[in-house]
């Protein structure tokens, strides 16, 4: 069974739903979630000037390889109604793949590990909650020690509904 980690964010409609429906179609499409984390709030990234975002890790238990995960994914996203037109841009829903086991892959579909997750604390708190010991298999560090040397200033709380 593959251990997959994945990230999910929304900042548009019910925020709140549109992450549980996601989780809901993982479930099912996926694989087992066996660690979800608290879903945290945080203010856009990359593009500033749109709705705040809400973001949760999952830990995923799948017989998928990586790339039926991420045809997956797009499936579920855009059944959702994903629709891609600014990268960093307002979404429905974004499901991103953090980590795939310790494989290291990059391709011009997919890159694993994700390759901004170490910057972004609106993925590393969420992280840090279900997978603090987790090694980064290019970096050699914890989520924790990755966490703590974050440059990143965007201030990032558990959401409270």
């Amino acid at each position: 069974m593959n251990r997959i980690y994945l990230h999910t964010g929304a900042n548009l409609g019910d925020r709140a739903a549109n992450l549980q429906q996601a989780n809901d179609w993982i479930g099912l499409e996926i694989g087992a979630i066996a660690r979800a984390s608290r879903v945290y709030h945080t203010k856009a990234w990359g593009i500033t000037d749109q709705p705040d975002f809400l973001n949760q890790a999952l830990l995923v238990l799948s017989p998928l390889g990586p790339f039926e995960v991420l045809e997956k994914i797009q499936q579920i996203e855009r059944r959702m109604g994903r629709v891609r037109e600014v990268k960093w841009g307002e979404r429905i829903i974004d499901i991103d793949i953090l980590f795939f086991n310790d494989e290291v892959l990059e391709t011009d579909a997919l890159t694993i590990p994700h390759p901004y997750l170490h910057y972004r604390n609106f993925v590393l708190m969420p992280l840090v909650e279900i997978a603090p010991k987790l090694v980064h298999p290019v970096f050699k560090k914890t989520i924790t020690e990755l966490s703590a040397a974050s440059e990143d200033s965007l201030t990032v709380g558990v959401f409270r509904g």
